[in-house]
């Protein structure tokens, strides 16, 4: 990705809906997006209204697919722990600056 892409991203806070299984929406802030070993990723930080909810929030990323159909971007949770666990790798080496990550 370009660098302008990365200081667009940082300087506007993206803030994407999603609508999990359950129909209930959930709101994110972009934290990053890259591509990763051919593959594009975008990881992900919960918003929330209500700051009491921040407090029980575990602090982890949600790191997701991006792919493409037919012209239109679309998100897929990775299922694969692995592929998992090197994504998230990748964006923690790439965020540790701006964010406080914890060693589980």
């Amino acid at each position: 990705m370009s660098d302008d892409f990365e200081k667009d991203i940082e300087m506007s806070n993206d803030i994407l809906t999603l609508v999990d299984e359950d129909g209930e929406e959930h709101q994110f802030e972009v934290a990053d997006s890259d591509e990763f070993e051919g593959q594009n990723y975008i990881a992900l930080i919960p918003v929330y209204d209500n700051p009491g909810e921040l407090l029980d929030d575990s602090g982890e990323l949600v790191i997701l697919r991006v792919l493409e159909e037919d012209g239109e971007e679309y998100l897929e949770a990775i299922e694969d722990e692995a592929e998992f666990n090197k994504v998230g790798d990748f964006f923690v080496k790439r965020l540790e600056d701006i964010y406080d990550f914890e060693d589980e």
